[in-house]
């Protein structure tokens, strides 16, 4: 039996609105991905994401914002702040995404120019287009379609991220510093995803996630591996042994110290369902015990992010004097990054074979996040989404990935209500080559979005009061 919405006649027009805004967002989306705003300037200068938040400021003001900031945050980054004054006495949602995006990696690999949104069998290709510019895009055709059918019935605040890919913590930092800034009832982070395209998903659990860089060296110099070879410590060894240990015969993350026995109690993640969506080549078997939700969610989880040696075209034959990795290790709710990382370091240095010197310096750090879902909210949300998808129940799952902001917003404001979604499926590829979004789900989500805010704020004002 298909569920009726509270909503049904608000659904009609705000979904009606959106399919008619869909042409001239694709547009929007499109210039918005043009701009190169990767946040490290060793690859592209600061410049673009600097034009990326004007262009979101821009439109802030365009939907009415009256209080619109470049915030300059400690990491040298900007993020962007707008507010929407709602009706007096009504409730305040945050609504976040960020605007910088993870590099293109070989841009020749694309099918289509990172930079240029692409559209091919029905999706748009572009690096951000699903994390997290089409999250912006989201947010935004949310509010207009609120607006065309009668206006915002609560304040918004709304808070675009200008370094989460990095790492750098530089928005964490400036909302600790401004506690009153970001203060809402609720949050609505807009970086998440759904399990598959048509299937309306909430997260409800971040991994937190820390990042440090080895160095590994043993030598003054390079020698020759003809005349010091088998003799001759080699750092490149070193390290590949160092990294090894880091993982036990079956894959699984093995960290002295660190729990990894967790289980995950949710909805389950089958195995041929997750073989799909990684593109898991036939015959490689997946790594790691206990289920594929555990392993995501619930434990642990080591990735060599990118190891500093000779690449093979131009090498030399030498014995190698240094070489470093970088490393990245998430961890699931109620283990501390901090902790985690010293935990790694302190991994990284003990496995050192031959006496070989092992430096560790922190590369970036995140704490995970365990959302309430019996909270009101959610129950909002639930009834939003059944109505944007056609009767489909809204999806309760984890993700592995990790927004650091997250946790920090859970700490500075304990009553609030926080939900993740987003535009991300299991065929977006997010921080891979061809990265996409289907706009479809850029319509039904941000229809869920409208009628979520109806939804909260009727919720609200018929709350008994205090």
């Amino acid at each position: 039996m298909q569920h009726s919405s509270p909503h049904s006649g608000p659904h009609t027009a705000i979904a009606a609105s959106v399919a008619a805004m869909m042409p001239a967002a694709r547009e929007e989306l499109a210039r918005l991905v043009a701009f190169r705003s990767v946040a490290d300037p060793e690859q592209f200068p600061p410049s673009e994401c600097q034009a990326a938040a004007r262009w979101v400021a821009d439109a802030l003001r365009g939907e009415g914002f009256t209080d619109v900031r470049l915030l300059d945050t400690p990491d040298g980054t900007q993020s962007v702040y707008g507010l929407l004054p709602g009706p007096q006495g009504a409730p305040t949602v945050l609504l976040y995404a960020h605007y910088d995006v993870q590099p293109p990696l070989d841009e020749d690999a694309w099918t289509s120019p990172p930079f240029t949104l692409t559209e091919r069998a029905g999706r748009w290709y572009g690096r951000g287009a699903a994390d997290c510019k089409g999250g912006v895009l989201m947010h935004l055709l949310a509010l207009r379609a609120l607006r065309a059918a009668g206006g915002v019935p609560v304040t918004v605040k709304v808070i675009v991220e200008g370094s989460e890919e990095q790492g750098t913590g530089g928005l964490e930092r400036y909302a600790e510093q401004h506690p009153e800034l970001l203060t809402a009832d609720t949050i609505v982070i807009g970086d998440s995803g759904n399990v598959r395209a048509g299937q309306p998903t909430v997260t409800a659990v971040l991994r937190g996630m820390a990042m440090v860089r080895v160095r590994v060296d043993t030598l003054e110099g390079n020698l020759h591996s003809g005349a010091f070879g088998g003799a001759a410590p080699d750092a490149l060894a070193a390290l590949i042994r160092i990294l090894d240990s880091l993982r036990t015969a079956d894959g699984s993350t093995s960290v002295d110290g660190l729990d990894s026995s967790g289980v995950w109690p949710g909805t389950p993640y089958a195995d041929e369902a997750f073989r799909e969506d990684a593109a898991v080549l036939e015959g490689v078997e997946l790594i790691g015990s206990g289920t594929v939700a555990d392993r995501l969610w619930a434990r642990p989880a080591v990735t060599v992010l990118g190891i500093d040696c000779p690449p093979v075209v131009g090498a030399t034959p030498s014995v190698q004097a240094s070489a470093g990795a970088l490393v990245s290790l998430r961890v699931p709710p109620g283990v501390d990054a901090g902790d985690a990382a010293r935990l790694l370091a302190d991994h990284l240095r003990a496995r050192a074979p031959w006496g070989a010197r092992v430096s560790v310096d922190p590369a970036g750090e995140g704490q995970g996040f365990l959302a309430d879902t019996t909270s009101p909210a959610y129950t909002a949300m639930a009834d939003a989404m059944r109505a944007a998808y056609e009767g489909a129940e809204m999806a309760v799952v984890g993700q592995g990935g990790s927004i650091p902001l997250t946790a920090t917003l859970a700490g500075l404001y304990p009553e609030a209500e926080i939900l993740l979604i987003g535009l991300s499926d299991a065929a977006a590829r997010i921080h891979a080559v061809d990265e996409s979004v289907d706009p479809r789900e850029l319509e039904r989500m941000a229809v869920a979005e409208a009628l979520f805010v109806l939804g909260y704020a009727d919720q609200r004002a018929e709350a008994p009061r205090a």
